[in-house]
This record gives structure tokens, sequence and C-alpha cells, in this order.
């Protein structure tokens, strides 16, 4: 019997769902999670997998006042939707049979509005002028700490322990090469699963598989045919 831990990098996953599986309410992207996390141990009808825990990795909602640039008034994010959407999904997720919390800090320092890519272009390329902005031209920035950190950590104690056969990791980029080497010097078999995110060659080239449960959108592919390290 196989055990496999999966790791999940919440600001990741939240942003990668919505975009493949559309607008959800906060108890039904808690459930989703846990079952789209339960496609990679069900991967065939008879399988002896079997869940070690869900590993998920997130920060509170910020709490600040926060300057707007456009209307120049300060934003209390306490009263915005998302911070009660963030706050109702964390509840709903500490409910699930098998699922850990691991939560990280905000660096306050860093929140504000700041323009979206698109729009940034649109204004250098005197498409549009700043009398042409409005609130959906801007977007809040706002920086985690401490939740790579705790990802890292939690790789290296199961591969150190030998808790587990497998580690799964929801993630999207490459800071954890480091601990995806370690676990797999320890004999752990480590699959990437991005959501159908493009993976920096320096990240491919330390992990055992890379797969995602989930059809790319408009392509009709199947995921589950989708490993591309045996």
């Amino acid at each position: 019997m196989k055990k496999i831990a999966i790791l999940v990098d919440g600001g990741f996953y939240k942003k990668r769902a919505k975009y493949l599986f559309g607008d959800k309410t906060p108890e039904e992207r808690a459930n989703e999670l846990v079952e789209y996390c339960m496609r990679h141990i069900k991967e065939h009808k008879h399988n002896d997998n079997e869940l070690y825990r869900i590993f998920y990795y997130d920060c509170m909602p910020s709490e600040k006042n926060v300057y707007h640039p456009l209307t120049q008034k300060a934003i209390d994010l306490k009263k915005a939707p998302i911070y009660t959407w963030n706050k109702t999904f964390f509840n709903e997720l500490i409910t699930k049979r098998k699922v850990a919390l691991r939560m990280g800090e905000l660096l306050e320092s860093s929140v504000g509005y700041n323009l979206k890519e698109a729009t940034t272009k649109k204004l250098c390329r005197k498409e549009i002028s700043v009398d042409d902005l409005t609130d959906k031209d801007f977007e809040l920035d706002i920086q985690q700490k401490g939740v790579d950190m705790r990802i890292g950590l939690d790789i290296a104690s199961l591969a150190y322990k030998k808790l587990v056969d497998r580690i799964v990791l929801i993630a999207g980029d490459s800071d954890f090469v480091p601990a995806a080497k370690h676990a797999r010097r320890e004999g752990i078999d480590f699959i990437l699963d991005p959501l159908w995110q493009q993976i920096k060659p320096s990240l491919m080239e330390h992990i055992d598989g890379l797969q995602s449960k989930t059809p790319l959108p408009g392509s009709g592919t199947d995921p589950l045919k989708i490993t591309i390290k045996k």
C-alpha cells in the first residue's frame, strides 16, 4: 500500500481553480479541493493507495486599511467580500477529514493596490488615459511570507521520517527544487501538479512525474493519461 501526502499551495490553487473550474462559493471550493486531491489517490479503479494527509498552505486575509490611488480613500479590507470568502473557506477546510492547514503570514508592509499589467500596457501605448481608469483596472497586491518555508519543511520532514511513499505537490513555481531534490534522495516518489500552468525546466529536472488531474480547458485531453516522467 502506497501512502501519499498531498501538499497544496493555497494561493496558487485558488487562482488556477478559478480559471479551470470557475467561480464558486467557499463551501463549493473547499469540497472541490478535497475531491480534486483525491483524484491523485484514486488513480485506478483497483489501487492500494492511501491518503496520508492533505496539507494546505495559505495566509489569513488582511484586515488592513489600504489607500486606493483612484478613489483616494482608505479601503477597509476586513469589510471586503474576499475577506469573508476566505474566512469561510478556511473554516470549511478545517472540518474536512485528513486536511491540515499550515498558515503563514502576510507581509503587511507590501499590501497595496497596483495597476493591472494589461492596463499599464494600454497606458504606455496611449490607448487610454488616466481619466479612463476604473476600479477594475486595479488589483490588490499582498505578499505572503513563511508559506514556501513551511512547504519545504514539511516535504523534508515527510521524506526524512519515511512517513509516505509519494508526495504530490500542487504548485507552480521553482522555489521547491531543494525540497524536491531532498525527497527524491530519500527515495520518495515526487509528483508535481501545476494545474496546467507552464513550469520552469529547473523544476522539471527534479521531479519524478508531472500530472494535472483535470482536462485542459478546450482540449478534451484525458488527464489520467498525462504523466511526463515514468
